[in-house]
Parts: structure tokens; sequence; C-alpha cells
């Protein structure tokens, strides 16, 4: 029986007033008794966090296929997945980070398997339950914010500082060099650049020398070399943009991230065509913001298009239904 086992009964017959003046030091010992039972394996691997409100999943695919392309063995925990090498199963926990005992047991399997990296999306939530403590982390992204999670938060401003803690943490790490990776193009980024940390990388859509976004494909010119993406959208040349930017610093040459941008596909629910022979294009996208189904209507502007969409999962976030349904 692990800490968190132990502790669920007791929680329960604590008063809820006082367990919200104790819920502090409930997280951090289940975070510690994590890593003290499997030896707090992030001290033996590369560990990259990933946060933001959109692009997390699709970017560290895109780096995970960079990386692969590489060379490296890599593990990476997301919404959509749980990899390590080349064994891989679905995220079936309805939570894009999962609790402490599962994560420092993901990295342990990871360091068993000879990984060099463990690709971690990292959310608001999960920080605030002090599921990040205990994981030495080597880089931190950013990819953009805006508004989510306000509910459980009480407010952008409280949902962006609970992000921003991740970066403080970071601060206080113990890995030899920390990096920030943040797009530069996104309001908050002032916020996460504010960081005392080894190594600040900021990535623009400015920076390029040229780029075209067409339905079937993103073309880009970076390093006075021209990329041919099949991703289609703005959101996701930020998301091939942040994966370059972070694996520049792990010096990694643009001939081989050209050939894994240029081979990559995409992934289930991102963005995902559907094709049964049928004489219309069906997409299926994780957009989950008004913000997001707006940059997917976009793609299709000159189309005629027929909208499905649900939002709240699990009763959370209702604040956003009217603004995702106009």
């Amino acid at each position: 029986m692990n800490i968190d086992t132990f502790l669920r009964p007791i929680k329960k017959i604590i008063p809820k007033r006082l367990f919200k003046v104790l819920q502090p030091v409930y997280h951090w010992l289940l975070a510690f008794f994590a890593g003290l039972v499997y030896c707090f394996p992030s001290r033996k691997i590369f560990v990259l966090g990933v946060t933001g409100t959109k692009g997390k999943t699709s970017t560290i695919e895109i780096i995970n296929a960079i990386l692969a392309e590489a060379g490296y063995k890599t593990a990476l925990a997301s919404s959509l997945r749980f990899k390590i090498d080349r064994d891989s199963e679905k995220n079936e926990y309805k939570m894009t980070m999962p609790g402490r005992f599962f994560l420092q047991n993901f990295l342990r399997k990871s360091v068993k398997a000879g990984c060099q990296y463990a690709l971690l999306e990292m959310t608001s939530e999960g920080v605030v339950q002090y599921r990040h403590k205990f994981i030495q982390i080597n880089a931190l992204m950013f990819t953009n914010l805006s508004p989510e999670h306000i509910e459980s938060h009480g407010s952008f401003e409280k949902y962006r500082d609970a992000k921003l803690k991740l970066f403080r943490a970071l601060e206080k790490s113990r890995a030899k060099r920390k990096t920030v990776i943040v797009n530069e193009d996104d309001p908050a980024s002032s916020y996460f650049l504010n960081i005392d940390v080894d190594e600040k990388i900021k990535f623009s859509l400015r920076n390029l020398a040229g780029f075209s976004l067409k339905k079937d494909g993103i073309m880009f010119k970076i390093d006075e070399m021209t990329v041919q993406s099949k991703l289609s959208g703005e959101f996701n040349l930020y998301n091939i943009l942040a994966a370059i930017a972070f694996v520049k610093t792990q010096n990694i040459g643009m001939n081989t991230i050209k050939s894994a941008i240029e081979k990559f596909s995409g992934i289930e629910g991102r963005m995902e065509s559907i094709e049964e022979g049928q004489d219309f294009k069906v997409i299926v996208d994780y957009a989950h913001t008004a913000d997001s189904l707006e940059k997917v209507y976009e793609i299709f502007q000159s189309s005629r298009k027929i909208c499905v969409f649900g939002a709240a999962g699990g009763g959370r976030d209702k604040w956003k239904r009217p603004e995702m349904g106009k």
C-alpha cells in the first residue's frame, strides 16, 4: 500500500475547512513519498516540462519525432498517451498530468529503459496539487496563455500564476543547466521570461524569413533553410517553432530537424483528417477554447462548415460554454 492509499481515508474524515488549511502539506507529503519510493529518478534523465493553455501535446510529439530522428531514446507523458522508448499506451486517466506516484514510477521506468529524455506536459491544476514537486526539471517551455480553468483557480491571474510556479521551481532546481523556452509573441511572455535561469530562448513568427499557411500544409524558412510540414494552421507553426527552439539547445542540426518535421504527419485528435471515401472533409481537433475553435475555422474560411463540438468536460469550466457557442 502506498502513502496515497493510506492518506485518502484520513483525508475523508478531516473537516473540509481544516483540510483546506492542511491541503498544501497533504500534497507535499504525497509528492515527497512518491519521489522517495522511486528513488527520485528525474535526477538521472533530462526532463523537459511543457506548459501553456494550448499546443502542449502537439509540441511534445514534434520534439519526440526530432529527438528520435537524432537517435535518442525518449519517454513522454501527455494528455494523449504515455510512451517509454517504443512502448506506448493511451492516457485513460482523463487528466493531462497524472498523480505523483504515477509520474515518479513513469520516470523510473524511463530511466531503466535507457531513455535520455522525458517530455512531460505540466498543468496549472497539477502544480496546485504539487505534482511537479520532487521532479528535477532541466528545461521548461511556455507555449501560450488564454482563459482556462477559471472556475477551479478563481481568476485568469491565478491561473497564470499557477503556471509561473513551475518556472519559480526551476529557479531552485539542482539541475546543472536550467533553460526556459518561451513564445515571445504571447502577451504573457514577459512573466515567463522574468526568471533567473542559465538560458532563455525565445521563439516568434517574426524570426522567420517567410512562411505560408495552406489547408494541406505549412512552408517556412528558418536558418536559410526551407521546411515543408504536413501540418496546417498558424497554431501548428508555433508548435513547430517551439520544438525547434528546444532541440537546438540540445545541439541537434537543422538537417535532422528538417527531416523529422517533414516526415511528421500529425497525431490523433489534433487536426486529424478522417478519410472514409466521403466527398467532403472531416477534421477532428482537440480545440477546447473559443480561440482554438476560431483558429481551426480560419483554415477553412472559404468552405461551408458544419461544426460539432463539446465543452466543459467532466462538468468543468462551464463559463466557457456560451463563449464557444458564439
